[in-house]
């Protein structure tokens, strides 16, 4: 019997379709087959679409509706846009009575991969694809596993067992598309400290492991930046930034560029290799 690898799909800002992740789930596991050429290669992945923008939803469309019912202001369906982008990220944040939302956010994370450690075992390689605020929730989520575990609340450490996946120590493969980190890196003193990908432990359960963390970014895409320049401790930690050209005719030229990521070659074929590498390494 193989050892599956457990892959946990996190999107980011706003409020995408309850189906967000189809597209790439579709393009990885297609592409994975081909690379690795066994009988039932897709099986061979067990994806986790982790839809965590579903705790603000029903708040944004109340305040919406307030706000609606309450002025008369112009350009609403960019005011709408705005409220569901940006809502997210201001709702994640801990506040003076505590981290309830992030709390929230955090064990919505934990349940998924408790979903992943039954489907593909406890010790399964894990891989995180996480876009826009996705990549900030993913690796706070991970960074209080390894490094500040008094941060976690009270919910998510009820969703989290002790096996090796749920505890962090399988952490394999980190791929951030479009993300934002640099610029949270603004809230801590010398713009803080990164994850460890992969997780040190992975070795002592695959010793021919090799992690990476890959940052995927589009030059005409203002949220995202390349992460290796943020500090010294952010060049050691990724493996790689790199540039792609996401989108097509209409948006590979400019900010729209920020919600393509998932549809592009670019970005699919290091992932996809990402995999297979991994693959390879655990079933010798």
């Amino acid at each position: 019997m193989t050892q599956k690898i457990a892959v946990a799909v996190i999107h980011g800002a706003g409020t995408p379709d309850e189906n967000f992740a189809e597209a790439i789930i579709k393009r990885i596991s297609r592409d994975f087959t081909k690379e690795l050429a066994i009988e039932d290669a897709e099986q061979e992945l067990v994806f986790e679409p982790v839809y965590w923008s579903s705790i603000f939803e029903p708040e944004q469309k109340e305040l919406w509706n307030r706000l609606q019912a309450t002025s008369d202001l112009n350009f609403s369906g960019l005011r709408q846009f705005i409220i569901e982008f940006l809502a997210d990220a201001i709702a994640y944040q801990p506040t003076m009575l505590g981290n309830q939302n992030y709390d929230k956010v955090h064990s919505f994370i934990a349940k998924a991969i408790n979903r992943l450690r039954e489907k593909a075992g406890p010790r399964a390689p894990l891989c995180i694809i996480s876009h826009s605020l996705g990549s900030i929730v993913s690796s706070n989520y991970f960074y209080d596993l390894q490094f500040k575990r008094k941060n976690r609340g009270i919910e998510t450490v009820k969703c989290t067992s002790n096996s090796p996946i749920e505890q962090c120590e399988t952490l394999t493969l980190f791929y951030t598309l479009g993300s934002p980190m640099a610029l949270w890196s603004l809230r801590y003193i010398d713009f803080g400290s990164p994850i460890t990908v992969p997780a040190p432990m992975i070795h002592s359960f695959y010793p021919e492991v090799q992690g990476e963390w890959l940052n995927f970014y589009d030059k005409d895409d203002v949220l995202a930046f390349p992460l290796k320049g943020v500090n010294d401790a952010y060049r050691m930690a990724v493996t790689k930034d790199v540039e792609v050209n996401a989108g097509g005719l209409f948006t590979s030229w400019n900010p729209l560029s920020h919600n393509k990521y998932d549809t592009d070659h670019e970005v699919i074929k290091p992932i996809v290799a990402g995999l297979v590498r991994t693959w390879k390494a655990i079933n010798k």
